[in-house]
């Protein structure tokens, strides 16, 4: 499944909820799901920086394909970057550097956090093409 699919799958299954709260709750059921970082791998160096919460994210390159480790100290940044996470996961570098990441803003999520919530968004997406990046030897 291509990034565009996976992106599209993540809106579809959003469009099921009528309201912002079980979309949120839907979110934050991401982020649960997300395996947690062991505590020795959430280093300064794997901090996203910028963000209101702590948000780790980790990666690693394995047959051309990228691979992505995320945690966070907050409920809601957790799924927020489970999100990110479940759409370039297992992509190659190329495919995530090219990646136009615009579902997060069709999701509609942008509108109903804080600023730093939502320029966190924005981070992340930053963070994780950089991390394809220096793992692609670009």
């Amino acid at each position: 499944m291509s990034i565009a699919e996976k992106q599209q799958q993540v809106l579809d299954e959003l469009e099921l909820f009528q309201d912002w709260q079980e979309r949120y709750e839907y979110v934050i059921g991401l982020g649960r799901k997300l395996p947690e970082m062991p505590a020795d791998a959430k280093t300064d160096d794997k901090l996203i920086k910028g963000c209101q919460s702590q948000v780790w994210l980790d990666a690693s390159i394995h047959d051309g394909r990228i691979h992505y480790a995320a945690d966070s100290d907050s409920v809601i940044t957790k799924g927020m970057i489970a999100l990110f996470v479940r759409v370039l996961d297992d992509e190659a570098a190329d495919d995530i550097l090219t990646a136009e990441l615009s579902f997060i803003d069709k999701t509609g999520l942008k509108e109903h956090l804080a600023p730093t919530r939502a320029n966190a968004l924005n981070l992340m997406a930053t963070q994780m093409k950089q991390r394809a990046l220096e793992l692609s030897g670009g």
